[in-house]
């Protein structure tokens, strides 16, 4: 069996990554970037107020969150391979304080073609899995905490009173067209301050 297209697929998941990766360039100037993390910080509040005003749920869990990372703009696009890349900000759990910026990265092999942008957010329950997150090689999503995933209003019988998973992860305003949308096998690292 040659390893040839395996090459090939390991070299078009890196390149398919980086393109939709939206980390930082570590060449930025300090200004630069700070208007860079500004924005990021608007765009994650403005998408974490969409997620408030449209799911009950996601507003009772952070009443009882150690913190909420919010991706507002993930990138996601295949071809067999496929990639999905974006930044974010982890809020305390009131909202009112930055914890830290992280970046999101993922690459799959399997039936898929298209292109989607959605919002992700995740209440992290347990201050345990803000820690996992800090950890100098990152946090992957289905190595570490539990996670349970709400798509689009799914998960109804989820309240502060049944809870039990470490994560909740809410995928939200999607566009465009992709089959498959998930979280399993994200990559979450925490951006140099």
């Amino acid at each position: 069996m040659s390893l040839r297209p395996l090459r090939i697929a390991a070299l078009l998941s890196a390149l398919l990554v980086a393109a939709c990766s939206t980390t930082v360039s570590n060449t930025a100037s300090p200004a630069s970037e700070a208007t860079a993390r500004a924005q990021l910080e608007q765009a994650a509040r403005a998408a974490l107020g969409k997620l408030y005003l449209n799911s009950k749920n996601a507003t009772e869990l952070s009443t009882n969150a150690a913190g909420i990372l919010v991706f507002p703009s993930v990138v996601k696009a295949g071809l067999l391979i496929g990639g999905e890349g974006g930044k974010g900000v982890l809020f305390s759990a009131d909202g009112a304080k930055v914890l830290g910026y992280y970046s999101v990265a993922a690459v799959s092999c399997c039936l898929q073609v298209g292109a989607q942008d959605y919002s992700e957010a995740m209440i992290l329950m347990t201050p345990e899995a803000i820690q996992g997150l800090n950890k100098a090689d990152g946090w992957a999503v289905g190595m570490g905490p539990t996670v349970v995933v709400s798509n689009s209003g799914a998960a109804k019988d989820i309240t502060t009173t049944t809870e039990k998973a470490d994560v909740y992860a809410f995928i939200y305003g999607q566009s465009g067209l992709m089959a498959g949308l998930g979280v399993q096998g994200q990559k979450i690292t925490r951006l140099v301050d």
